[in-house]
Order: C-alpha cells, then structure tokens, then sequence
C-alpha cells in the first residue's frame, strides 16, 4: 500500500511537471510545453493582440461597438473571461487537475474549450496564403452547433482530416463563429462584422448572422451606406438592402460624398445612378460619379485620365441626368470636366435652350426625389399687439417618433403684421449632442402659414427616443404663434409625441409657442 501510494505521488508530481520536463526534450515538443507554462501563468503575461484583417472593401470602421460587453458577475464567470482571453490569443492548454469542478454549468465547460488545444481533433488553417492563423476545434461542439459542420465531420460523405484548410474566411471572423458556437455569446466589432456574416452565413449559423444584420442596422449611416448595400445584395439580406435604400434616399448627397461610395462595385453603381428616389442634386451625383471613377482606375492599374474613367464608367455615365441640372452647375462643372464629348456638351446646351431639342442619349427626366411630409403639433394659430416677442431667446420643443425618421427642416411662424424676413438659427439635438444645426432665411408674407426653414442634410432619428427642436429667430418681434398644442400626432405611419423643453427660453412648449412643424423624409 506505500509503494502504491508513493507511486501515485509520483505520477502526480510527474503529471504537475510535465510542461517543464517536456520542455527539455525536443524543439517541437519544447513549443507545446511553453504553451502550457504560459497557460499556467497567465495572469502574469501581458494581454497578446493578435492580427484582424479586414474585408478588402472595407477601409475604415463603420460603426461604434454596439454589443458592449456586460461585467461579470461572479469570480467564475471571470474565470472563464480570463480563459477566454487567453485563448483568443494563445491556443493555450489547461494544466490545472479537475479543472471541470470549477464550472458548474456544461456552457462554462465548454466555453473552456473555445480555441484551445485539449482535446480538439480537428484544426483549421483560415484566412488567405500569407495571412492564415492555426486554430483548433472539437468536432461534437461544432457539429452541435452548425449543420454544415455537422456534415462535414458526421455526414456520409464526412472527410476524416486532422487539418482542414478555410482561404475564404478571415480568422478574426471564424473566432468570433467559434465564440458563439462554444460560449453562446455574440462579439462584434465594427471592423469585422461584415466578415462574421460572411462566416455565419457558410456555416450556417442563423442567429449568429441575424445579429450581425441587426448589428448593421443599428450602425448604418449614410457614410457607410452605399459599400453595405453592395455587401447586403451578395449576402441576400432584403430587410438589409431596403434599410440601405432609405438612408441613401434621404441622405443621398452626404451618402454620395462619403469614401465608402467609392469602394462599391459596378454594379452597385449603376443601381444608385438608376434610382428615381435619390434626394440629391444632379451635379452631386455626377461628381461623385467621377470620383468612383478614379478610384476603378487605380484599381485596375490604369492610368489617372479623362479618357480612362469614361471608359471604366461605360454605359453609367448615361444614367446620370445631366440635361436636369441647373444651367450654371452644368456650364461651371460637367460642361467643363472634359469627360464628355464637343457633340454631347453642344448637344446638352442646345436642350436647354432651343426651341428644338436635340434627342440625347442622356436620361433627360428629372428624379422625382422625396416628398417630405409635415407633422403640425398645433390645431390653430393667433396673434397679439405685443405678442409672440423674440429679443434673440431660444424656443424649443422635444419629440420622439415610433419609426426611423430622416428630419429635413422645420415649419416656423412669420410675422402677423405684414411681410418681413427673418434670420433663423435651427438646431437639432440628442442628449446634450448637436446632430444637425443651419442658419439661414426666410421671408414671410405676412399670413398665418408655416414657412420651412431647412438643415443642411437631412438628420436621421432613431425610434422611441426623444430629441430637441430649437430655433433662434431674428426679424419682426410681432408673429403668429401656436395654441391648443397635441401632446401625440399621427403623421401617416409616424407617430410623433411632444413634451417641453428645458431648453426654451421663451415660453415655446407642447401647448403653445413656435416650431409648429416638422418636416421629415420616413
């Protein structure tokens, strides 16, 4: 019985020193032991980044991380936050004897395996030639989790490979499938969201891809707009490529002067060049045109000249409406840019000015835009002899809106005492935050009607949180002013509430006062 027990102190002192004995015995050998030392101490080490690539249409980050990550709880869930870590980073091993006893629930043991050596019988080699990182996997975990993996180790044509090769997936993206196939968790950045989808998709993981769809959404902007409706029709994501269309749409010029416009395929040009619904004057479009033009160039090693971008605008130079612009925006700039031909300049003067127009190969039909609608908060009007006074005060109402809204301006009162003009300072903000703001004029004709007043672009709102309207007016102190305010409006699919403001300084709230409209694209 002693040499039995002396023999099992043995095996166990053995078992305890192993990393450092085998990390004596040969170069490969050598690899794994350091590995599981490092494990083993890992409070020690520094936290290791490791390489994210990114989608080759994808430049900058497109969003802020909208899945922050919640502290946890308990010092278990810390553990296994700490394994996490550790394992992104290392493939480390778990030395530890009984380490199964410290977690009690089957997610946390298996959330100890997530890209870790023990046990895994399968591994991949992911990402491009020149950019692959090695990770391990456990062929039940993953099969439990996707129906193609499933497939791929337990189907009737299942391969028995120790190593399986993924060039297409970048491994950024594959560790975050692994993350939530073994820890049931979601972990997206903005950077590698897109690539995620494109994983989740492959392996068919559902709720993985959905978050990612619903990630975009939530992040999506006019900036980023235009390169996620390319990515959303390759993905087959309608809800995705419609929620692009409305921000295009409405924001098109701050969506056609972003950088990711020109990051989007031929296609997708064409798309935009076609839509009737786009918001945006025709020499924008035709500017951005040509910026996407010079990019294509580069991209495909040509060099930067006028004839090289109408070439690699082919036929989508004539989806651009050239013959709608105002006469100055096309004698000033498309006239002048050297891209189109003497006989299509000649030509596009003569339309605008004969009697006889020349026929072009030109769309020559305005878009239609979009038609913004009016949300008026006030069931009359009135005036007074020394009423509604201004002396440079703030009027200023909150609002929140049931459906995502784009805010284009303002409906604001004139003078009750004949015509005058006004200079009017607008703002819009969100939490303290200024999202959109604009001084301009307006003439009023003396009439009780609204007069808009108009920001830059269009600002987009999101639903079931309120924002604040303001206005600084400077004209005549003697104007119209709203009574018998509506606390709710319903503005066709819109519902708008109204609450006062903290901000306003002269007597503007739900009830009465200035601000009578919003105008907005939905």
């Amino acid at each position: 019985m002693v040499d039995d027990k002396e023999k099992n102190m043995k095996c166990l002192t053995f078992f305890l020193m192993l990393p450092e004995t085998v990390k004596n015995r040969s170069k490969k050998s050598s690899k794994k032991a350091n590995t599981s030392s490092s494990s083993s101490n890992s409070s020690k080490l520094p936290p290791v980044c490791y390489e994210i690539i990114t989608l080759k249409t994808k430049k900058k980050k497109m969003a802020a991380d909208i899945f922050p990550r919640k502290k946890p709880a308990n010092s278990s869930s810390t553990s296994i936050q700490q394994y996490h870590q550790q394992n992104l980073s290392n493939n480390n091993l778990i030395p530890a004897p009984n380490w199964q006893g410290l977690y009690p629930t089957i997610r946390e043991r298996n959330a100890v395996m997530f890209n870790n050596d023990l046990m895994a019988d399968v591994h991949f080699v992911v990402g491009p030639p020149g950019g692959t990182q090695r990770l391990p996997g456990h062929k039940y975990v993953l099969a439990v989790g996707s129906s193609v993996f499933h497939a791929m180790f337990y189907g009737e044509l299942a391969e028995d490979k120790d190593e399986i090769r993924i060039p297409d997936v970048e491994p950024a993206a594959f560790l975050a499938m692994l993350k939530y196939i073994y820890c049931d968790e979601i972990d997206l950045a903005a950077d590698t969201v897109l690539a995620t989808l494109y994983a989740a998709k492959k392996y068919i993981v559902p709720h993985l891809a959905r978050a990612c769809v619903n990630f975009l959404e939530t992040s999506l902007s006019a900036k980023n707009a235009c390169v996620l409706l390319s990515q959303s029709c390759l993905f087959e994501e309608p809800d995705l490529t419609q929620r692009c269309w409305e921000v295009i749409d409405a924001q098109a010029e701050l969506a056609l002067k972003s950088e990711g416009f020109c990051d989007i395929d031929f296609q997708t040009l064409e798309s935009i060049l076609r839509r009737e619904t786009l918001n945006a004057k025709e020499i924008v479009v035709f500017e951005a045109a040509l910026n996407w033009a010079e990019v294509e160039c580069q991209r495909q090693d040509l060099a930067l000249s006028i004839e090289n971008k109408r070439k690699v605008l082919g036929k989508a130079l004539y989806l651009i409406r050239i013959p709608t612009m105002a006469l100055d925006d096309f004698a000033n700039g498309a006239a002048q840019s050297g891209v189109l031909t003497l006989n299509e300049t000649n030509d596009i003067f003569l339309w605008y000015t004969a009697a006889k127009k020349p026929e072009l190969q030109f769309v020559s039909k305005a878009r239609k835009g979009l038609v913004p609608q009016r949300c008026h908060r006030f069931q009359s009007c009135a005036y007074r002899s020394n009423q509604w006074r201004y002396r440079g005060r703030c009027d200023s109402i909150q609002f929140a809106v049931d459906k995502r809204v784009f805010i284009a301006g303002f409906g604001l009162y004139g003078s009750s005492c004949g015509s005058a003009e006004y200079s009017a300072k607008i703002e819009l903000k969100r939490q303290g935050v200024v999202l959109g703001q604009n001084l301009s004029k307006y003439f009023s004709d003396g009439s009780s009607n609204t007069f808009p007043v108009w920001f830059e672009y269009p600002v987009q709102i999101e639903p079931d949180t309120f924002y604040t309207a303001s206005v600084i007016l400077d004209g005549n102190e003697l104007s119209y002013f709203g009574q018998e305010g509506m606390t709710e409006v319903q503005c066709g699919k819109v519902t708008v509430q109204f609450q006062c403001s903290s901000d306003s300084t002269n007597g503007t709230g739900v009830q009465g006062g200035q601000i009578p409209e919003l105008i907005f694209y939905a």
